[in-house]
């Protein structure tokens, strides 16, 4: 039974200017369940100034970074990490920070957001053992997968089958119109109304027969009885005839007369002209 492993290809970056081999040797001992127990790592330091990794495309099982600094790595080195994994590749953000818990927790949703926004999948809070140097109280990290399939891949999308659309008829449905009754259908009779009803908002004709103009021009002049057989003058004018009176005047078209005389109509007041 051959009991040997493939070595597995893993890189290692750094913005240390000196990286110790614990911290590797930790890292690497986080992704045991990934193949990389057995690895002769490649390591790079002082990769903060780099803006692509010195390795081929695709040629990486595992890429880590480990780093203390939030801004590290960059986002072009996210981009290089994607490119020179395999596919299906495991990827490893270490992080040494001096921080609280809270802290630490928002640092590793901003790993995940970057990750994600990368290409990366099935992205994982880790919190990691702690590492040789002096002062690291918190250690962390990210850990995510390359998608198994390459860039120009295509795959066939299968299309859902429609079921055809089942419709229930209600038998219980009633007739609208057998609830009408005979009364119902009946067209309902509108009330008569005068061609010149008194009372109604209308004007009387031209050639009014019904009384409707006598008795506007009653209430035209607003004339009582009181004031007939008493004629008084506001303005003096009343009696002096219609050129004197004003527009208002509740005795325009009547007679000159004399205040404090009783209004008379001659007999002929009434009578046609012709």
């Amino acid at each position: 039974m051959d009991t040997t492993k493939a070595q597995s290809s893993v890189l290692a970056f750094s913005d240390y200017t000196v990286l110790p081999v614990s911290m590797v040797i930790n890292a690497v001992g986080e992704l045991a369940n990934e193949g990389a127990e057995r690895c002769d790592p490649q390591v790079i330091t002082q990769a903060s100034s780099l803006s692509n990794l010195p390795v081929d495309s695709s040629s990486m099982d595992v890429v880590i970074s480990i780093s203390r600094s939030l801004q590290f790595p960059s986002d072009l080195l996210f981009g290089e990490i994607s490119r020179v994994l395999k596919p299906g590749g495991t990827v490893l953000i270490c992080k040494s920070l001096q921080s609280v818990a809270e802290e630490t927790d928002k640092e590793i949703l901003t790993l995940e957001r970057k990750l994600l926004l990368a290409g990366f999948l099935e992205t994982q809070g880790l919190q990691l053992k702690a590492v040789g140097l002096s002062g690291v109280v918190q250690s962390f990290g990210v850990k995510a997968k390359k998608p198994s399939w390459k860039i120009g891949s295509s795959f066939a999308i299968k299309k859902s089958t429609k079921g055809s659309v089942k419709v229930q008829i209600d038998d219980d449905l009633i007739d609208e119109d057998s609830l009408l009754t005979e009364d119902d259908l009946k067209k309902p009779q509108l009330p008569a109304v005068g061609d010149c009803e008194v009372g109604s908002t209308r004007k009387a004709c031209k050639n009014c027969t019904c009384g409707r103009a006598e008795a506007e021009e009653k209430v035209k002049l607003g004339l009582t009885m009181d004031q007939l057989n008493n004629p008084q003058s506001a303005c003096g004018n009343c009696g002096l005839g219609d050129a004197f009176r004003c527009s208002t005047c509740p005795y325009k078209g009547l007679p000159p007369f004399k205040l404090g005389e009783k209004v008379s109509l001659s007999g002929n007041f009434l009578a046609a002209d012709i």
